[in-house]
């Protein structure tokens, strides 16, 4: 069984790893390139750069992978390695050349990275902030795929604050790493139409998908340096950043209008996902309860005349649909919820469940 190793070069006889002698190579014909990825996303880019280097007339190996520390994962909570390493070694990647630091400019693992003496290195949602240090290893350089047009939407949540925005054009960037966060000079870029109902996890793995066939198309001007020469220079004060999320953005209000919340909820769809506070009332006491659900599918609803008839704070079914009035008299169809501990159902079995209870928003 394959084990998954903090640092290659393991002594037997010894904790802590041995730092080797002799540069760790493949071959003597291609050039050394190293990977760095951890989520599942990544493995889409690694599983194209494999199958490119397998190639008779490729130009270079995958010498090394670079990934988070293994973590607590799932419900068991185990320790997992990270979903880039485990795709690896499925694939048979050797575990030696899997390396997992906790931060990139440990002197340990720099020492074994140098070793390994990297024409290259990629970068797709690694995670972790490259040092200097790091950055002057490689003499061709870092090249990271990132799922937004840069300078647009910097930072670790592009895709999610774009959808959150509701814009109906994104893409995908091929870019050089600087220290300066993802702003490097551009080398390539694929621009793409969404539309308005694709969710966040989904829109990544298509830009994902998309940037791994941009690289592949690129890497041959990377190793000859021409990619250097015709990289683009970002024009920095067009630049927008996209902040990493944080659950205490989940809740919804419905005092914002229908759209905002529809875009809100496909954004952060996957992780840390939307919640809005209910009221359930009794009818033949008033008791009130109030409930916490997870908003998992919405629509804005086309048929504000009947929405407008009810109370502000009423929710109703109509059409499969949970109905909720929003701001600037818009409504929002709720076709999906999930109640904590449980499983997703859609709005009708909710809706049926609640017996003839009235439904409010808080």
């Amino acid at each position: 069984m394959l084990m998954l190793r903090r640092f290659c070069c393991f002594s037997s006889a010894a904790s802590s790893p041995s730092i080797p002698s002799t540069p760790l190579r493949f071959s003597s014909t291609k050039k050394p390139l190293v990977f760095l990825g951890s989520p599942k996303v990544s493995t889409t880019v690694l599983d194209a750069l494999l199958n490119a280097s397998s190639a008779p007339e490729s130009l270079f190996e995958v010498a090394a992978i670079v990934t988070q520390p293994p973590s607590r994962r799932e419900r068991g909570k185990k320790m997992m390695p990270s979903p880039l390493a485990e795709y690896a070694l499925d694939r048979g990647f050797p575990s030696d050349l899997i390396f997992t630091p906790e931060r990139a400019g440990e002197d340990i693992f720099l020492s074994t990275f140098r070793a390994l003496q990297p024409e290259l290195c990629i970068t797709a949602a690694y995670g972790n902030i490259l040092p200097s240090k790091f950055l002057n290893i490689p003499p061709l350089g870092t090249v990271n795929i990132h799922p937004s047009l840069l300078p647009l939407y910097r930072g670790a949540a592009p895709v999610q604050r774009a959808l959150q925005d509701g814009v109906r054009e994104t893409g995908v960037s091929l870019a050089f790493t600087v220290r300066a966060l993802d702003a490097g000079p551009v080398i390539a870029s694929e621009r793409l139409e969404i539309d308005d109902d694709i969710k966040a996890p989904d829109l990544l793995s298509l830009l994902f998908s998309e940037g791994s066939k941009l690289l592949i198309h690129e890497l041959p001007s990377i190793f000859d340096g021409s990619a250097k020469e015709k990289a683009q220079p970002q024009d920095d004060s067009k630049a927008t950043l996209a902040p990493k999320i944080t659950t205490e953005e989940s809740w919804l209000s419905f005092d914002k209008e229908a759209l905002v919340l529809h875009n809100k909820v496909r954004a952060f769809s996957g992780w840390p996902g939307t919640r809005a506070k209910v009221v359930i009332v009794d009818k033949a006491n008033g008791h009130r309860n109030i409930l916490e659900l997870k908003i998992i599918t919405t629509r804005v609803s086309n048929n504000v005349a009947n929405s407008m008839l009810v109370k502000p704070d009423d929710i109703t079914f109509a059409k499969g649909a949970l109905v909720f009035p929003c701001g600037g008299h818009t409504a929002l169809e709720v076709l999906e919820v999930q109640l904590p501990g449980k499983k997703v159902v859609n709005a009708a079995a909710f809706w049926n469940g609640l017996r003839g209870q009235k439904l409010k928003t808080l």
